[in-house]
């Protein structure tokens, strides 16, 4: 090995033992507000379309496309968060910062079941009666999402 690789591994193994394992950086946000920016939590939980999967510091850098599901933040309290996404991206980065973008983000105390229903109802009838393939694709996505919504508040 020679030393300019060694100085390099020496410097990044020195950075990774500073920084502590609550040094999650975590910003989150969509159109309706920003949930959290540049926040230090334990943990967030996300649902892609490649799998559901957990974020701790030091996560391998990622990027991933959200799929319908529930955001689990687990803050440095030990508090867990919930919030409902539709759909978004998130980027892990190598300095141990995330960054979630969502479509739509709701905290799940503020959904309401009865609405959920409904919707669930309205998209099925518009999927029973989709004539062209983008109304069928777009009756899907939005079933989809309100079973997603039901599923999780229930």
């Amino acid at each position: 090995m020679s030393l300019r690789s060694s100085l390099h591994l020496s410097r990044r193994l020195l950075a990774s033992s500073r920084r502590g394992l609550a040094d999650m950086a975590f910003t989150f946000a969509a159109p309706n507000g920003v949930h959290y920016n540049e926040a230090k939590v334990k943990q967030v939980d996300v649902p892609s379309f490649s799998g559901s999967f957990g974020i701790l510091p030091d996560h391998v850098p990622s990027l991933a496309v959200l799929k319908p599901g529930v955001v689990t933040v687990t803050e440095e309290s030990g508090d867990a968060a919930k919030f409902f996404v539709s759909s978004g991206s998130i980027t892990i980065n190598a300095d141990s910062s995330v960054q979630i973008l969502a479509e739509e983000a709701h905290p799940l105390e503020s959904l309401d079941p009865a609405a959920a229903r409904e919707a669930l109802s309205q998209a099925q009838a518009s999927l029973s009666s989709a004539s062209s393939e983008v109304d069928k694709a777009e009756a899907q996505i939005a079933v989809e999402t309100a079973e997603e919504i039901l599923k999780a508040i229930q």
